[in-house]
């Protein structure tokens, strides 16, 4: 008898692991264990400049994973590839869960995420992103992507104690710049770190100066956009191609900047083996991070690219952003982890955690901006730069910088970029039949 009551009992046990063993061989993408999380897997598709590189957002992405089960899948593209790679995969059906790309999504120039993206207007989250930057991501006032970063706007960062040992003073025009280069190469410094090879750097000076356009007609980049006035018809734009070939054929970018990568920049700025480069002014955090005992946000100061005798700063309210693929499967488990990365303790964990970056455009999350930086940055005029109100030049911001390149070597004139920066933009417009050039 108790020889038969063991055999039931170890009948009865093995029949419940059986069907556990069942139940979690079921347990299929999207359902919920007995935690309540859910065994889902987003894909979450990115360039490289499109996500910090302190891992901050992948650091939320474990927390999102902890608290919910749902695993995010980063899959990350170099930046000269990733505008094309991700068009094919959308009109093929094959994007990520979650894209990454750069905004304004309103231009016509742009990669219409309008119509490849989840609406999200009326997310809770919607109304706490300042409005200027809202619009960056949305058409027709529907919201379709959440984003993070403050205004972008790109100064010379320079050393203070290099330009105090060679009695400089900060330059407002070009022929003063000059002055200043010329002086610290002659001190045994390369005036200015510039990077090529990452393809977007060099281009910074021709677009970011847009005040200029501005000056000389307030409806310049209205008159651009409906092709009234081509680029040849921006005085500054072919002055600055030339300044820029000019430095670089004085030795002012040094002797390697044609195989410079702006991974290098912190390095070559905390060793003070240059004195100048373009950045934000979150940089210099970026710099103490990585070099602690040279004193960035101490170190270095900040002025206005003075190409073309420029003296209005561009702001660029618009940046990455994260949408959602409407044909995902999962696009409410997406909507998840964009409310989740956009609770308060989340964003101040981002804005800690990434040290390049000086605010968010979320005005509860108070900035990292010293009293000194806020109060330099009220002191400027601004404009809104070039490629985020101008149809069809950040589309070609790559190419542009491959031009610049092959005019640093000899291959082509500043006038032949200019053309070639034309003929694009002419291509670009009656590709996507822009009533401007097509009648």
């Amino acid at each position: 008898m108790k020889k038969k009551v063991k055999q039931i009992v170890s009948l009865t046990l093995a029949a419940g692991l059986a069907v556990g063993m069942i139940a979690g061989c079921g347990t299929k993408e999207g359902s919920s264990g007995a935690s309540g999380k859910k065994n889902v897997t987003l894909t979450f598709g990115s360039h490289q400049s499109g996500l910090p590189t302190s891992g901050i957002v992948q650091d939320l992405a474990k927390d999102f994973e902890a608290e919910t089960g749902i695993q995010i899948d980063f899959q990350i593209s170099p930046d000269a590839q990733w505008r094309d790679l991700i068009k094919v995969k959308l009109d093929s059906g094959e994007a990520p869960d979650i894209i990454c790309v750069d905004t304004p999504i309103g231009l016509a120039s742009s990669l219409h995420m309008d119509q490849y993206s989840v609406e999200l207007t009326d997310q809770p989250w919607v109304n706490r992103i300042e409005k200027t930057t809202l619009a960056a991501v949305s058409v027709k006032d529907k919201v379709y992507g959440i984003t993070f970063p403050g205004a972008k706007m790109y100064f010379y960062l320079y050393n203070k104690d290099i330009f105090d040992k060679l009695g400089l003073s900060v330059p407002t025009t070009y022929s003063e710049f000059k002055t200043v280069c010329q002086k610290i190469k002659e001190a045994g410094y390369t005036p200015i770190y510039e990077a090529t090879t990452n393809g977007w750097h060099q281009v910074l000076p021709l677009f970011e100066t847009g005040g200029l356009w501005l000056n000389q007609d307030p409806d310049m980049y209205d008159k651009l956009n409906d092709n009234k006035i081509d680029l040849d018809g921006i005085p500054s734009l072919l002055t600055i191609i030339k300044q820029l070939d000019e430095c670089a054929k004085a030795g002012y970018f040094g002797d390697d900047y044609l195989s410079n990568a702006w991974e290098n920049a912190k390095e070559a700025m905390a060793t003070q083996r240059c004195a100048m480069t373009i950045a934000e002014l979150g940089f210099r955090g970026q710099i103490e991070k990585e070099y602690p005992d040279f004193k960035a946000t101490e170190k270095l100061s900040a002025f206005v690219m003075p190409w073309g005798d420029n003296q209005v700063i561009g702001v660029n309210p618009a940046s990455n952003a994260y949408f959602i693929n409407k044909d995902s499967k999962y696009s409410e488990e997406a909507k998840q982890f964009f409310d989740f990365l956009a609770r308060p303790e989340n964003l101040k964990k981002r804005l800690i955690g990434q040290p390049e970056l000086s605010a968010l455009c979320w005005p509860e999350i108070t900035s990292k901006y010293t009293k000194e930086d806020q109060e330099f940055l009220d002191s400027l005029k601004k404009a809104n730069v070039v490629q985020t109100s101008v149809n069809y030049i950040d589309s070609q911001w790559m190419d542009v910088g491959k031009d610049l390149e092959a005019m640093y070597t000899g291959a082509l004139t500043p006038e032949e970029v200019l053309k070639t920066l034309k003929d694009r933009r002419t291509e670009q417009a009656k590709l996507q039949k822009d009533p401007g050039w097509v009648k």
